[in-house]
């Protein structure tokens, strides 16, 4: 037989310790049914019932007390032999985030985090894929932008986005600032649509070029290929440059917004804490600097 998984038999103990299944998944920052899955895979294992399901709460069966007498002694040394390194998990934390939202916004403000907490390590993963928290243990947390509805994790609002033209200073010299005269970048079906309607002109024939990612997008109007509709995050850097010019003050809020997320297990890790407080504080200081 193969080793059981450690977290099967931590979360059987705890189920025994408290009597009820939702207090105890509550403590391991698991869902319900992930806990009982863990344990009916643990019974189906050992081929013996550890638990009775009483109408109000859980008692162990004779072979569940016989399972705890014998492990609870080991998990115990175990878990007071791995206390002195707790702290220094704390001190690493590893962070998932989009490479556009590292870029142009991130990476510039971290200088400010390490002054303030030097004794943290990060730890940022690159990814345009979505982190899955259940699948990859040792992330900490993730930088999103989108609804902010995931299931199964912990979401906290830092900012809204704006969208709004923007070109490049030599595109605008040789044509001027009226898009019905510029070409534009970007999808007949995508926000253009949206801001004429919102703001006046007619979309044009055809597009000069559509791109699959914002960073993209955003580059190919700083080398003059045409008109986006920028993200004020994602082209500020670009902005403040000189590489793009915003043709007027008007904007569209976006359909997304952007946030901290993190999994239940993940809310008692000290340098998380650290780091949410601090990207608040960045945030609301952005939102100041460009309402």
């Amino acid at each position: 037989m193969s080793r059981p998984p450690l977290h099967a038999l931590q979360g059987f103990l705890l189920a025994a310790k408290l009597g009820n299944l939702s207090r105890a998944a509550e403590a391991l920052h698991v869902t319900v049914s992930a806990l009982s899955h863990q344990i009916r895979s643990l019974e189906e294992r050992l081929g013996q019932r550890l638990f009775e399901r009483l109408p109000r709460g859980i008692a162990l069966t004779r072979d569940g007390e016989r399972l705890k007498a014998r492990i609870a002694p080991h998990l115990e040394a175990i878990e007071q032999a791995l206390k002195p390194y707790a702290a220094g998990r704390d001190r690493v934390l590893h962070l998932s985030l989009l490479p556009s939202l590292a870029n142009a916004w991130l990476v510039p403000r971290l200088p400010g985090f390490v002054a303030l907490h030097p004794d943290i390590e990060l730890n940022l993963h690159s990814s345009t894929a979505l982190v899955d928290f259940d699948r990859d243990q040792d992330m900490d947390a993730a930088l999103r932008f989108g609804p902010g509805r995931w299931p199964g994790v912990i979401a906290v609002h830092l900012f809204d986005d704006w969208i709004t033209p923007v070109a490049s200073p030599g595109l605008l010299a040789r044509h001027g600032n009226d898009l019905a005269r510029l070409p534009l970048l970007g999808d007949p079906s995508g926000r253009w649509h949206e801001w004429f309607r919102c703001f006046g002109g007619n979309t044009p024939a055809r597009y000069v070029a559509h791109f699959s990612d914002s960073e993209s997008l955003h580059r190919a109007a700083a080398e003059g290929l045409g008109v986006a509709l920028g993200r004020m995050t994602l082209a500020r850097p670009l902005l403040d440059a000189g590489r793009l010019i915003m043709l007027c003050d008007e904007r569209l809020p976006s359909d997304f917004a952007h946030y901290l997320v993190y999994p239940p297990r993940s809310q008692d890790h000290a340098g998380l804490t650290a780091f949410r407080d601090w990207l608040l504080d960045a945030a609301r200081a952005y939102v100041t600097e460009t309402q």
